[in-house]
């Protein structure tokens, strides 16, 4: 340390902060230490769709105009190449890199061959890679589970609970699923103001060995309950906060699949249900009303 406060300079460069979001919180992590080359890998299947295709397309047009740059400065080292025309070596390293080989241009000298061996190794390892990655993109399970935009508070069978609705997307049913509430807010100690204080809330019922269509997932507030007594305003002053996670079995692979969903103070309803989304046509035969998910009424 120098006057006036300033770090002195120690040649050691710090990684650079890392941002990761938990639902409607961000939270950037800063001295995490050396960067793992390895997290490429869970960045690049982290990405959405038109993300990944414009990185592939952006990693694509860079290797070509490297490529192309080295055969410029080749001279003569690909036939049929006119000199100085950058345009005629970027598209023969496209055809190269794709071992197309139309045949008009080829390498004809030493420095040629090696860098076309170069880059058509370059081009096997890329496709490799490209393929592994969109085969998994596509390949892995999903849980894709639909969480109602509220959560309501309100008395069912004579007594208070919270409830939360969720329904499966998809057109098989989730097997061996299985159901959580977290709840946290920030509580005075003895030690400390505002401390952090995470529940986990009792379900009346935590897992399903079929999981078809939708349901509501119901936590009663008894006198132990941690949000016995709670309010609007006492939700607010806590900053209180839900996840509901979901963890079940895909059956077509199988695999487990595992999905959650954040919710705050402002998403709890006092006093209102959700609607009706079941109706009988016939016996044995039950339709679900997915478009109702998330509508609540107030409570009579």
């Amino acid at each position: 340390m120098i006057a006036g406060g300033t770090p002195a300079f120690t040649g050691y460069h710090m990684p650079k902060p890392v941002s990761v979001r938990a639902g409607q919180v961000e939270f950037v992590k800063v001295n995490t230490g050396k960067w793992d080359w390895r997290d490429v890998y869970q960045w690049l299947l982290a990405l959405s769709w038109p993300r990944f295709a414009l990185f592939v397309a952006g990693i694509y047009i860079v290797i070509n105009l490297i490529f192309a740059g080295l055969y410029s400065l080749g001279g003569n080292s690909i036939a049929y190449l006119r000199p100085g025309s950058f345009l005629d070596a970027f598209f023969f390293s496209v055809q190269t890199l794709a071992t197309v080989g139309y045949g008009h241009m080829y390498p004809q000298t030493l420095y040629g061959h090696v860098v076309t061996t170069f880059e058509i190794i370059a081009g096997m390892f890329g496709l490799a890679v490209m393929t592994g990655l969109i085969f998994v993109r596509f390949s892995r399970p999903t849980a894709r589970i639909l969480f109602s935009k509220s959560i309501v508070l309100a008395p069912f069978n004579g007594r208070p609970a919270l409830m939360v609705r969720i329904a499966n997307l998809r057109q098989r049913s989730l097997v061996e699923a299985e159901f959580r509430i977290m709840f946290s807010r920030d509580q005075d100690i003895v030690e400390e103001k505002s401390y952090r204080h995470f529940y986990q809330l009792k379900l009346d019922f935590d897992r399903l060995t079929v999981f078809p269509a939708a349901l509501t997932l119901r936590h009663t507030i008894e006198e132990r309950s941690p949000l016995h007594g709670a309010t609007p305003d006492s939700l607010k002053a806590s900053n209180a906060t839900f996840v509901v996670s979901v963890v079940g079995i895909e059956t077509v692979i199988p695999a487990a699949v595992q999905t959650h969903h954040n919710y705050t103070w402002h998403d709890v309803r006092f006093g209102e249900r959700f609607a009706e989304i079941y109706s009988e046509l016939e016996e044995g035969r039950i339709t679900v009303d997915y478009g109702r998910i998330h509508d609540t009424a107030p409570m009579s």
